[in-house]
C-alpha cells in the first residue's frame, strides 16, 4: 500500500533481467549476452556472498549423475573458453578420488568402466601412481585412485567477481549491486516490470530469478509449496604452506561413498547397505575433500546439515568445534601436511531440490522463470545448465 515507484526511466528497458548474481545467475547473463540480448543483472549484496563464494572451487563433473555430468562437461568447455579470453582463475589440474579400502576400490573401478561407456576420460591409478603425484598422501590410507585429467579448479572467492568484470566489458550488459528487487510482475504489453526497494523501475521481455532468497521474497506461496531444502556446510582453510603442493581436487573415500555418480555402480547398493549410519561423520554428513589454493592455503571439509523450505533459520549460524576437530583428525589419516593450523573457518548455505530434474524451475506469467535449488552442483554445472535453460526459455 505504500509502494510508490519512481517514474520509468526509458533507459531501463532490457531484453532479459536476471535476479541473483551468484554463479547460476551470472552464467545465465553470460549466455544471454552471447545471444545478443541486452541484459541487466541485480544482486542484493555489494557482491555475491552465498554458496557461490563459500565452496571448494572444484569443477567436478565426475561426481554428478549422467545428466548433470553432461552439463558439467559442457561447463568445463565454457570455463576454458572464457579463461582463454579473460582470467577467471581457471586451472586444469584434474581431480582424483582416493579409495581407502576394497569396497571403495571396487566402486572406482566400476565408475571407470561407466566413464568409458560415456566417453568421459578417467584413469585408474595404482597406489604408487597416486603417491608420485601426491607425495603427502599416506600410503596406509590409499588403495588406489580414479583420476579425471580434464577437470578444473577455480578460486571460489574470486571467480564469479572476475567473470562479472568480464561481462562488464560488453555494451549489452548492465549490473546493479546492492539492489534488491521488491516486486516482479507482468505489466503492460506482456513486458515484465521489476521494482527495486528504492522505488526504481526496470522492464524487460523476460526475467529469470536465480536466487532462493528472492524466490522466497517475491513468490512466497510458490516457495512454501516447493520441496526446496536448505543445506548448511562447514569448512576450514589451513594456513598457506608452500612446501606442500596438492594439485587439483582431492576427494577421498567418503566422497566415493557419497557422490551421485557412484550410485550408478553395480556394487553401490550392497556396499551402502553395510555402512554404519550412527557414526559422527554420518550424523553431520561429513566427507573429506582437499583443495590447495594458488597461495598455498588448503581448503578442508565439509559437513552437511539440512532444513526444510521456510525453516532455513533453524540451521543457525554457529560453527561447531567438534566438526572442525574431525576434519583435522581424519585429514591427518589421509595426508601428511607441514601444518594443520586453521587460518579461517566458515559456513555456507545452498538450496537443493528432491525433484528428479535436480533443480527447481517454474514459469509464471509466461515470461518470469525461476531457476534455483541447484544444490552442490552450482559451480560445476551452472555454465552448462544456463545455456540449455535459455534454449528452453527461447524455444530454440
Amino acid at each position: 500500500t505504500t509502494w510508490k515507484p519512481r517514474e520509468l526511466n526509458k533507459n531501463n528497458k532490457f531484453d532479459l533481467m536476471i535476479i541473483g548474481g551468484g554463479v547460476l545467475g551470472t552464467f545465465h547473463a553470460w549466455h544471454a549476452i552471447q545471444r545478443g540480448l541486452k541484459v541487466v543483472l541485480f544482486e542484493r549484496h555489494q557482491a555475491p556472498q552465498g554458496a557461490t563464494v563459500r565452496n571448494f572451487g572444484q569443477v567436478v563433473p565426475s561426481g554428478m549423475d549422467h545428466h548433470w555430468q553432461e552439463l558439467g562437461r559442457e561447463s568445463l568447455r565454457i570455463y576454458q573458453s572464457i579463461q582463454a579470453k579473460f582470467d577467471i582463475s581457471v586451472r586444469q589440474l584434474g581431480s582424483i578420488y582416493i579409495a581407502s579400502d576394497e569396497e571403495e576400490l571396487t566402486l572406482i573401478e566400476e565408475l571407470h568402466s561407466i566413464n568409458d561407456d560415456n566417453d568421459y576420460r578417467s584413469e585408474i591409478w595404482t597406489v604408487d601412481q597416486c603417491l608420485q603425484r601426491y607425495p603427502q598422501l599416506r600410503r596406509e590410507y590409499c588403495r588406489g585412485g580414479l583420476f579425471f585429467p580434464e577437470e578444473l579448479s577455480v578460486n571460489p572467492r574470486t571467480m564469479v567477481h572476475m567473470l562479472q568484470r568480464f561481462l562488464a566489458t560488453s555494451p549489452n550488459y548492465s549490473s546493479h549491486f546492492q539492489t534488491c528487487i521488491g516486486r516482479l510482475k507482468k505489466g503492460n504489453q506482456e513486458r515484465i516490470q521489476a521494482f527495486t526497494t528504492c522505488g526504481q523501475e526496470f522492464t524487460a521481455d523476460k526475467a529469470i530469478v536465480c536466487s532462493g532468497s528472492e524466490f522466497q521474497t517475491l513468490f512466497s506461496e510458490e516457495f512454501e509449496a516447493s520441496d526446496l531444502t536448505a543445506v548448511k556446510l562447514q569448512m576450514v582453510r589451513l594456513r598457506p604452506q608452500a612446501s606442500s603442493v596438492i594439485p587439483g581436487n582431492v576427494l577421498t573415500g567418503r566422497s566415493i561413498r557419497r557422490y551421485e555418480s557412484f550410485a550408478q555402480c553395480p556394487s553401490w547398493t550392497e556396499i551402502k547397505s553395510r555402512e554404519s549410519t550412527d557414526c559422527f561423520a554420518s550424523k553431520w554428513g561429513i566427507h573429506i575433500l582437499f583443495k590447495q589454493e594458488a597461495d598455498g592455503g588448503i581448503i578442508l571439509g565439509d559437513s552437511h546439515q539440512y532444513a526444510a523450505a521456510g525453516q532455513f533459520d533453524h540451521l543457525g549460524f554457529d560453527l561447531r568445534a567438534d566438526i572442525n576437530d574431525y576434519f583435522i583428525s581424519e585429514g591427518r589419516k589421509i595426508m601428511d601436511l607441514p601444518s594443520w593450523k586453521i587460518e579461517m573457518m566458515w559456513h555456507g548455505v545452498y538450496c537443493q531440490t528432491g525433484l528428479a530434474a535436480g533443480i527447481f524451475t517454474k514459469t509464471m506469467d509466461n515470461h518470469i522463470h525461476v531457476a534455483t535449488g541447484i544444490g552442490g552442483k552450482g559451480l560445476t554445472s551452472s555454465a552448462g545448465f544456463a545455456e540449455h535453460h535459455l534454449g528452453e526459455i527461447y524455444n530454440d
